[in-house]
């Protein structure tokens, strides 16, 4: 787990997050996961500072790791995500205008988000730490 730093803080923030196709849906097969596991990456960049760490598919579902600074909120990165490879799934992929024949979608509303945190111990020892970093410039003289 890498700390990373921001104009203004120290974080470290992951999420598992999954997406789940639409009516559980099975389209997600070996030949069309490869087009996701390359668009996905891209469409992140152009978010700065978010990363994808971890990619894996499931015929109906696909499960991943990115981490997201605080700057951004988790729902504003799923939207836009989701919404951009849903579109550009459906450019490349005509079979699914039929599998979808009623909506312009891929996947499902909703999706499962949980931190990937650190634990408490190295909480704990970070703030007993801190405690003596402050208490260092307590000291200090002007």
């Amino acid at each position: 787990m890498e700390v990373k730093r921001s104009g203004h803080g120290v974080y470290t923030q992951s999420y598992h997050v999954v997406w789940v196709t639409k009516y559980r849906r099975k389209i997600l097969n070996p030949g069309m996961v490869e087009y996701p596991r390359r668009i996905l990456p891209q469409l992140v960049r152009s978010m700065p500072g978010v990363e994808l760490e971890q990619m894996v598919f499931d015929e109906d579902h696909m499960h991943f790791v990115i981490g997201i600074p605080p700057k951004y909120a988790i729902a504003d990165v799923m939207s836009e995500l989701k919404n951009r490879s849903a579109s550009l799934l459906r450019e490349k992929f005509d079979f699914l205008k039929k599998v979808y024949w009623k909506e312009k979608v891929i996947w499902s509303p909703g999706y499962f988000v949980s931190s990937v945190g650190i634990n408490k111990s190295i909480v704990m020892n970070y703030v007993k730490w801190q405690e003596l970093q402050d208490s260092d410039q307590l000291r200090m003289e002007l």
